[in-house]
């Protein structure tokens, strides 16, 4: 609670969630990207001084593919298409493929946490 409102204080934009981890992740409400990330970064600068933690911000989105695409910016996949029960992230080619997954899964693992707290309990796919 103490760094969401340290983070509505300096950036002014609603947040929407807070994820704490390796990194922090900041997830804001649609439309207040710029409002959060600052001039020239300037507002993520400051906040990862004040907190002393790497931090990301990403753009929360009501469509589950466009919210897929902006939790794994800035890596860009062929195609990211809604299937029965879940998602499938469709790779360029083998090294974009090994991105998206990241070592024993966890980046894949990461994304399938964040988007079940919104859509619920989602299979996500890499192909």
């Amino acid at each position: 609670m103490k760094y969401m409102s340290l983070f509505e204080s300096v950036t002014r934009a609603r947040l929407k969630d807070c994820i704490m981890g390796e990194k922090v992740i900041f997830i804001v409400e649609e439309g207040e990207m710029g409002k959060a990330i600052g001039k020239h970064g300037a507002n993520v600068k400051m906040l990862e001084s004040m907190l002393k933690k790497s931090i990301r911000v990403i753009e929360f989105n009501n469509n589950i593919t466009e919210f897929i695409g902006n939790l794994i910016s800035p890596i860009r996949p062929k195609a990211i298409e809604a299937a029965e029960g879940g998602v499938v992230i469709t790779a360029n080619d083998m090294k974009t493929r090994g991105m998206l997954i990241g070592r024993d899964r966890k980046n894949v693992e990461q994304v399938k946490e964040i988007v079940g707290r919104y859509f619920g309990n989602i299979e996500i796919k890499v192909d």
